[in-house]
C-alpha cells in the first residue's frame, strides 16, 4: 500500500458520487437550449469546475492530511494537462463531422459522462492489477514511457473516424443517417429508428477517449494506487473538459510545445512505476507535484515565447 492511501468509508464514495451527479445535472439544465458557447461563458464555467476541483483537494487536506492531498493535486494537474491533448483531437473530430457549434456542448456533455464511466472501470482494474501482480508496474511503466515517446515524435494525430474500429462497427450494426437532425441523437425515418450523424460523432469521441483514458489513468496510478484519490482527481479534472474545450479550441496552436511537456510527464510516470518495483522504491509524492508543475510551466512558457516570436516575425516580414 502506498503512503498516500487511506481507508475511505462507503458514505464518502456516495457523497462524491452525489456531488458529481448534481454538478452534471446543473450543467445539463444550464445548456438544454443547445446554444453556442461563447468564450465568456466558457471561462465562467471553467472557473466553476476548477474551483470545485481545488476545493475538494482542500477537503482532502483537512480530512486526511497533506500527503493524500498532494497526491490528489498531482493527479488533478496531470489529468488536466492531458485533457489539453483531448481538446485538440475533439476539435479535429468536430471539424471532420462539421458538427454545428450549437450542438457541440451536448456531444461533449455525454462524452464526459462516458469518459467518467470508462475511467472508473480502468481505475479499479488498474489498481487491482498493480496490487496483485508485481510485474504489472513494470509493464505499465514501459507502456507509459512508450506513450510519451510516441507523443513527442508524432505529427498531427490521425483521427479519421472511418478507420476507427468502434465507429465502423457502430455504422454496420446501427442504421445511420448521413446528416444532422437538429440536436437529436436518433430520429424515426419511415417508421424505423435511425442514428443521426450527431450520434456517430459522439461514438467517435467516446472511442477516441478510451485511448486517452488508458494513458491518463495509468499515469495517475503511478502517483498513487488509492482508488478514491485517483477517481476524484480524475473526475474533477474531466468534469471541466467541456468548458476547457470552448476556452482553448481556438488557442491550441499557441501551445505548440505542450505535447513535449506531456510526453515528459508520461515518461516520468512510467519511470516512477518501474522504480517502485526496484530497491529504489516509490518516489515521494511531493516530488511528483514539483515535476508536474515545473514541466507544465516550462512547456507553456516555451510555447508562448515561440508564438510571440512568430507573431513578431510575421509583422516584421
Amino acid at each position: 500500500m502506498d503512503e498516500a492511501t487511506f481507508a475511505v468509508p462507503l458514505w464518502a464514495w456516495a457523497v462524491v458520487g452525489a456531488v458529481i451527479a448534481v454538478m452534471l445535472a446543473v450543467d445539463l439544465l444550464s445548456h438544454r437550449d443547445n446554444h453556442v458557447i461563447e468564450l465568456r461563458e466558457a471561462l465562467l464555467w471553467s472557473g466553476i469546475w476548477i474551483t470545485a476541483g481545488l476545493t475538494f483537494g482542500l477537503v482532502i487536506w483537512l480530512w486526511r492530511g497533506g500527503e493524500p492531498a498532494v497526491a490528489y493535486f498531482s493527479g488533478y494537474l496531470l489529468e488536466k494537462a492531458l485533457s489539453v491533448d483531448n481538446v485538440f483531437v475533439f476539435a479535429l473530430l468536430f471539424g471532420y463531422f462539421r458538427v454545428p457549434a450549437a450542438y457541440q456542448h451536448k456531444v461533449l456533455f455525454w462524452g464526459v459522462v462516458g469518459a467518467l464511466a470508462f475511467r472508473l472501470a480502468f481505475i479499479f482494474a488498474g489498481a487491482e492489477l498493480l496490487e496483485r501482480l508485481t510485474w504489472a508496474g513494470v509493464v505499465l511503466g514501459a507502456f507509459l514511457i512508450w506513450t510519451g515517446w510516441r507523443l513527442a515524435v508524432r505529427g498531427e494525430p490521425d483521427v479519421d473516424p472511418d478507420r476507427n474500429v468502434a465507429v465502423r462497427a457502430f455504422r454496420r450494426l446501427v442504421p445511420t443517417e448521413s446528416r444532422f437532425h437538429g440536436g437529436r441523437f436518433t430520429v424515426r425515418v419511415d417508421g424505423r429508428r435511425r442514428a443521426t450523424l450527431l450520434l456517430v460523432a459522439l461514438v467517435s469521441i467516446e472511442a477516441t477517449d478510451v485511448i486517452f483514458a488508458i494513458d491518463s489513468v495509468a499515469a495517475i496510478l503511478a502517483i498513487t494506487t488509492d482508488t478514491f484519490i485517483v477517481w476524484t482527481a480524475t473526475a474533477f479534472a474531466v468534469l471541466g473538459l467541456r468548458s476547457l474545450y470552448f476556452c482553448l479550441a481556438g488557442l491550441l496552436r499557441h501551445f505548440g510545445h505542450l505535447r513535449y511537456g506531456l510526453a515528459v510527464l508520461l515518461a516520468f510516470a512510467g519511470v516512477k512505476l518501474i522504480l517502485a518495483e526496484t530497491p529504489v522504491g516509490k518516489l515521494p509524492v511531493w516530488l511528483t507535484l514539483v515535476v508536474v508543475v515545473l514541466t507544465l510551466s516550462v512547456a507553456i512558457g516555451w510555447s508562448m515565447v515561440d508564438a510571440s516570436r512568430e507573431r513578431r516575425r510575421r509583422v516584421g516580414g
